[in-house]
């Protein structure tokens, strides 16, 4: 049976996979809004097929934050005060997008217009790519010290050649989810376009997904630690992406949808599998690691946050997927209204 510190690690990993599934096709659809349609229709009709659901998905990562925060507030302490800047622009490129989302369509001149899709597309592109960034620094390693500090140097410890093609895979993989979520929810032309599209970006992600599994395995010891594991979740990830390039070439876009996300939550998954039972990893010396034991709340604080969490979210799930099922039809071209 897991004790509260393991149930807490596994409810936060959950958060951050449904994340980076669902917020994934956002930020993929938002890039390739501003890249894929032959036209200010077709434009329109992608912005409007995650209208319903981006800032339902953005509370996800509120989600896991907040749990971060509470049930290991060490790991929180350490992780924001460390990661400030990254996180500063993350957080500007969330606002920057919910803003242009809703301010584009107030005014019809063109300036007005691309103004705001410049910022869809910074905006949806800084957030996948910074957390990239984030969550392989986790796993190779920081400078944290005795009293949990990190002392970690912006290019070198955090930015780096690892963890930047980390950050170049994940918005690769963003851009398949988004494209095949735009042709699982479009009819026509435009549908045909994005299939397309994700037929030409499989490649190149498939290689940068091979560099980085290739680098994990020198740069970090998660394979030394869950190494049996942590290859079958690598083998799964290569069937599921295999898979959506079959799917997608089939014109079965649901299907092919669900690999691509399959792929991004097996990658999240990999990350809390190689790191468990820490929560960060210090490149000073294993006395130094954080882990769920000494990161962690106390276990009153965890006891009354359980029954918080189990009595309040099958109501929460309850009404993303109520959304979910009431926006499921596709969307034609003549669905072009603000939204």
């Amino acid at each position: 049976m897991l004790s509260l510190n393991e149930l807490w690690f596994v409810l936060i990993a959950v958060l951050f996979v449904g994340f980076f599934f669902l917020e994934g096709f956002d930020f993929g659809v938002g890039m390739q809004s501003q890249l894929l349609p032959a036209n200010e229709k077709q434009r329109r009709v992608m912005i409007n097929s995650i209208g319903p659901f981006w800032d339902a998905n953005e509370v996800w990562l509120i989600t896991g934050a907040g749990a971060m925060f509470a049930a290991f507030p060490n790991w929180y302490a350490t992780l924001f005060s460390g990661f400030y800047v990254p996180f500063v622009f993350a957080l500007f490129g969330l606002i920057l997008r919910g803003v242009a989302f809703e301010y584009r369509g107030k005014a019809q001149s063109a300036g007005w217009r691309k103004t705001w899709d410049l910022s869809i597309l910074i905006g949806s592109f800084l957030p996948p790519f910074l957390l990239a960034i984030v969550f392989a620094s986790f796993i190779k390693g920081l400078p944290i010290d005795g009293d949990m500090q990190m002392h970690a140097s912006f290019f070198g410890d955090i930015v780096n050649v690892y963890t930047v093609l980390a950050g170049l895979t994940v918005i690769l993989l963003c851009n398949v989810h988004g494209l095949l979520f735009t042709a699982l929810r479009t009819f026509g032309e435009l549908q045909d376009r994005a299939r397309k599209r994700a037929q030409v970006l499989l490649l190149p992600t498939g290689a940068l997904l091979l560099a980085f599994v290739i680098m994990t395995y020198f740069e970090t010891d998660i394979f030394e630690v869950r190494g049996i594991l942590l290859w079958a979740i690598v083998l799964l990830g290569i069937v599921a992406f295999v898979l959506s390039g079959y799917f997608c070439k089939k014109k079965r876009d649901g299907w092919a949808f669900g690999m691509t996300g399959a792929v991004l939550g097996l990658s999240v998954i990999s990350v809390f599998v190689g790191l468990f039972p820490r929560v960060m990893v210090s490149s000073l010396g294993e006395a130094f690691n954080l882990t769920i034991t000494n990161s962690a709340s106390g276990h009153y604080s965890l006891k009354v946050m359980t029954i918080v969490a189990l009595t309040l979210l099958p109501f929460v799930l309850g009404y993303q997927i109520w959304s979910y099922f009431i926006f499921h039809k596709r969307l034609s071209d003549k669905e072009t209204l603000e939204y």
